[in-house]
């Protein structure tokens, strides 16, 4: 069986390497880029298993490499950011970053998302070929070609949004709290991930599915104090 292939678009080289030897014991083959546009090339060329991408790079930064890998790849990114760079970390999420760490992180930490990451993606893949569709008023989610339809009209999700609407949709009006979204969705549990980044897909989600229309009987709802619902009229 071969092993899953991880990119790692970093521009320091110690960084590199310490995730090289990190993954490589637990079975990853980790290839490092060290500027964003070899990290652009080499993702294309090698279509990763996983992609860690660090956002401060030379020649194209973090954000920009994200946005160009999201037009031709569903591979999934996880963003390396600093510790408090907040508004860099929402915007990378926004443009379609899967998730994020922060630096400084420990090997374990990196191990668990990875393979986290990484067993979404066989879940996904493995749905996919029960060829499943959900149809509500005016929304219709195809999971085998994983496109959304509102008002039937073609509706661009990231790849985490899309799983993140399929996952709630799948059972209408069964609330989730934001800990379990982030297990079920991202696959792993609070304490390897922030909370945020589920409220921020959720905002993304319903601007992009224009929520507020009258003639809409569905809705992404919250329940406050707990969490999330994909919410129809009775």
């Amino acid at each position: 069986m071969s092993r899953p292939t991880v990119l790692y678009i970093e521009d320091e080289e110690a960084a590199c390497r310490q995730v090289q030897d990190t993954l490589d014991k637990e079975g990853f083959e980790v290839i490092c880029a060290s500027t964003g546009k070899d990290g652009v090339d080499e993702a294309i060329r090698l279509k990763p298993d996983l992609i860690l991408l660090d956002l401060i790079l030379p020649e194209i930064d973090g954000l920009e490499v994200c946005r160009r890998l999201r037009g031709e790849l569903n591979t999934p990114i996880i963003m390396v950011t600093v510790k408090g760079e907040e508004v860099d970390r929402v915007v990378g999420l926004e443009i379609g970053a899967d998730d994020y760490i922060a630096k400084p992180f420990s090997p374990r930490e990196l191990v668990a998302r990875a393979r986290a990451m990484l067993r979404r993606s066989v879940l996904i893949k493995e749905a996919a070929e029960r060829q499943k569709t959900l149809s509500f008023t005016a929304l219709e989610v195809d999971l085998p070609t994983r496109t959304v339809k509102v008002d039937g009209e073609s509706v661009h999700l990231t790849p985490k949004e899309f799983d993140l609407l399929y996952h709630l949709a799948s059972q209408p009006r069964h609330v989730y709290s934001r800990e379990q979204i982030l297990e079920q969705v991202w696959g792993y549990h609070t304490r390897g991930g922030d909370l945020r980044t589920v409220d921020t897909h959720i905002k993304r989600l319903r601007k992009k599915l224009q929520e507020g229309r009258g003639d809409h009987t569905w809705s992404l709802a919250t329940v406050w104090g707990v969490g999330y619902k994909f919410d129809i009229a009775p």
